[in-house]
This record gives structure tokens, sequence and C-alpha cells, in this order.
């Protein structure tokens, strides 16, 4: 069965897989601020999905199957430097950009460290959510590529459009945000941190691999600064 057609099965019919509005890619931070609680609604949508036929954690396969048993080993094996794809042999990236193994290694300790807080945490997340793949409509906010779903914390998918823009202040803004809707996140701090370092550091090796230092340099800034920014709320 195709993927189009399993998403309009696992997901509530509340998210259109073909939405028509305005890209949200230009949005403005002001904008943002008067409209988040619309984003925020529709995310949260996408946890709501029938997941009972799926079983482990990570990306789905052709077989429309996540592939691992459990999320240490989703993790994990996304930084495993003997995949037979892409990613084999990246940690030579170390030597060929300015991704440095001291400043990957910090951080994949600390996501590691977070990562028992997100063990159990089963939900479908887009994966791939940044403010180009949103679209603005009149009472919702809908979503374009659905081709890395992933079964995982659903707060990657917050963690994802912080990464794009940390000064649209996403988490800090979830905060109000569960406590105006009365919803209680355990371990939010632990699990956002662990789900951006995730996030970040792949993204990080994505743009040391094409050579675009300049985003590099965004990620790693955006890296630095967020557990001193979550450990506050």
């Amino acid at each position: 069965m195709n993927r189009d057609h399993l998403l309009r099965q696992w997901l509530p019919e509340s998210i259109s897989l073909n939405p028509i509005g305005r890209d949200a890619g230009n949005i403005w931070i002001e904008e943002f601020g008067e409209n988040y609680l619309k984003f925020f609604d529709s995310i949260m949508e996408i946890q709501k999905a029938d997941i009972s036929s799926l079983k482990g954690f990570g990306e789905l396969d052709e077989n429309n199957q996540p592939q691992y048993a459990t999320f240490h080993e989703f993790i994990t094996d996304t930084f495993a430097d003997d995949r037979d794809d892409y990613w084999k042999n990246w940690r030579e990236l170390f030597d060929t950009s300015i991704m440095t193994k001291e400043f990957f290694e910090t951080y994949y300790e600390k996501m590691l460290h977070y990562s028992k807080h997100c063990e159990k945490q089963r939900y479908f997340t887009n994966n791939a959510l940044f403010f180009g793949n949103m679209v603005i409509m009149e009472n919702s906010v809908g979503f374009l590529d659905w081709s890395r779903v992933a079964v995982t914390d659903w707060l990657l998918d917050f963690a994802c459009i912080d990464l794009h823009r940390p000064y649209f202040l996403i988490p800090e803004k979830l905060v109000t945000y569960f406590q105006e809707k009365g919803i209680e996140v355990e371990n939010f701090k632990e699990r956002f941190l662990c789900m951006a370092y995730y996030k970040g550091l792949d993204a990080l090796r994505w743009h040391a691999s094409i050579q675009d230092d300049v985003s590099c340099k965004t990620i790693m800034e955006s890296i630095r600064a967020l557990e001193q920014r979550i450990l506050n709320l």
C-alpha cells in the first residue's frame, strides 16, 4: 500500500494532505507571535495519528514500518559511521569541515543523557517540519512534505521548527501553550533537549557534508544556546 494512502489511514481527518493556503516560510516573528496557537494546535494533531499497526521507532522504511526496536537504537544508529548509505564514514567530516569532533561529541553525549526520558514516547511525527513546509490556512496550518515520517517522541516536530527559527522562541511559547490548554508534559525539558540535539546534530552533519559553513555556524550557535534557554523555563 502506498505511503499517501496509509497516511490518510493513520492521520486524523483534521489534517489535510493537500493543504491550500499561504506559504508559512515568509512569516514574520510578529505574525507568528499573534498566530502561534494555530501552528501549535495543528502540530499537536499529528501526534493523534493511529500507529497501532506500527512497531518500534524511527523513520519508516520501504515497507512503511519503523526500523528500530528501541528509541536508543534509533538515535545511535542514525549517527553510526559504518552505515551503507550516504553517511558511510561520515566522521571524516571532522577533518574536512568546520564541524569539529569535540562539538559533535559534546552534544551527542548530552542527547544520550536525556534520551532515557524519550524511550517510551511513541508517536507519529512529520520529522521534516520547518516553516517552508507549512501552509497557513484559514483555521489551521497544513504540512506539505511527509517523506520522512517517523515514530518517536512528538516533541521532535517542535524541536525541528525551533532549530530553524530559534528567535521565534518555540519552547518558551510551548510552556505557555501547555498551561493555557491544561496539558501536562512529563519531563518536557529533558525530552525537548534530547529531540533538539538529535535533530540539530543531524542537520549540522548534512550542512557540513555540502560545505555550507554559514548554516553550520548558525546551527552550532543555536545548539550551544539551547540548554540554557530550556533550563530557564
